[in-house]
C-alpha cells in the first residue's frame, strides 16, 4: 500500500476507536505510519480524509446489507417477501457495524460546526439512496430511474435511519424485519382498501 491507502486505513481505525471529533491528524499519522504532510498532499485536509474514511466504512456496511452478500436472493423485486429479506440482511449487520452507526449519529448532530464535512456527507447520502433503491428493486444502480432514487431511495433511507436509532438505543425492543414487513403490509392494505 502507498501513503494514500495507509492514511485511509489508519483514519478508519481512528474513527472507530475515537470518533470524528476526537481524532487528530497526529492520531491518523501514528496509526498509518505516514507523516503529516501526506494528509494534505493526498486528501487536502484531515477532515476530508476522515470523511473519505467514513464513507468507505459506510460503503462496507452497505455492501453487507444486500441479501446477495453471503446468501442467494430468493424473492422477487417489488414483493413484500423481498422487502423482508432485504431488511433481515440489514438487521443482520447491526452488531458488527454498531461502531459505524454510532459514528454516523455523532456526525449528524454537529450542525454548522462541520459545514464542509456536512456537504461531503450530503453527497454520500445521495449515493446511499441509490444503493438502497437498487437493492430493493433488484437492479444495478445505473439502471435506476432517477425518480425512483429520489422517492423510493428516500423512503428506504428514512426507514433505515429510524431502524438504526432503535437498534442503537435498545436492541432488545428494536423492530424486526418481520414486524417492519407486517407494518408495510397493513399500511398498503389500509391505503388500497384490500
Amino acid at each position: 500500500m502507498g501513503h494514500r491507502e495507509d492514511l485511509l486505513e489508519g483514519a478508519k481505525r481512528c474513527l472507530l476507536e475515537k470518533g470524528f471529533l476526537r481524532t487528530t491528524a497526529r492520531d491518523v499519522v501514528k496509526e498509518s505510519g505516514t507523516n503529516l504532510a501526506s494528509i494534505g498532499y493526498h486528501y487536502g485536509s484531515k477532515d476530508a480524509l476522515l470523511v473519505q474514511a467514513y464513507i468507505s466504512l459506510i460503503e462496507g456496511v452497505g455492501e453487507r446489507f444486500d441479501p446477495a452478500h453471503g446468501a442467494e436472493v430468493t424473492q422477487p423485486a417489488g414483493s413484500l417477501e423481498r422487502f423482508r429479506e432485504v431488511w433481515a440482511g440489514v438487521i443482520r449487520t447491526v452488531p458488527e457495524s454498531r461502531p459505524i452507526w454510532l459514528l454516523s449519529f455523532e456526525l449528524m448532530f454537529q450542525d454548522e460546526r462541520l459545514q464542509e464535512v456536512r456537504k461531503l456527507l450530503a453527497e454520500a447520502q445521495r449515493e446511499g439512496r441509490a444503493g438502497l433503491a437498487a437493492m430493493f428493486a433488484g437492479v444495478p444502480e445505473a439502471d435506476l430511474d432517477p425518480e425512483a432514487v429520489e422517492t423510493e431511495g428516500r423512503f428506504y433511507q428514512t426507514l433505515l435511519n429510524g431502524l438504526m436509532v432503535q437498534w442503537l438505543f435498545d436492541p432488545g425492543s428494536a423492530t424486526t424485519a418481520d414486524q417492519l414487513t407486517e407494518g408495510l403490509r397493513r399500511v398498503i392494505e389500509d391505503v388500497t382498501g384490500d
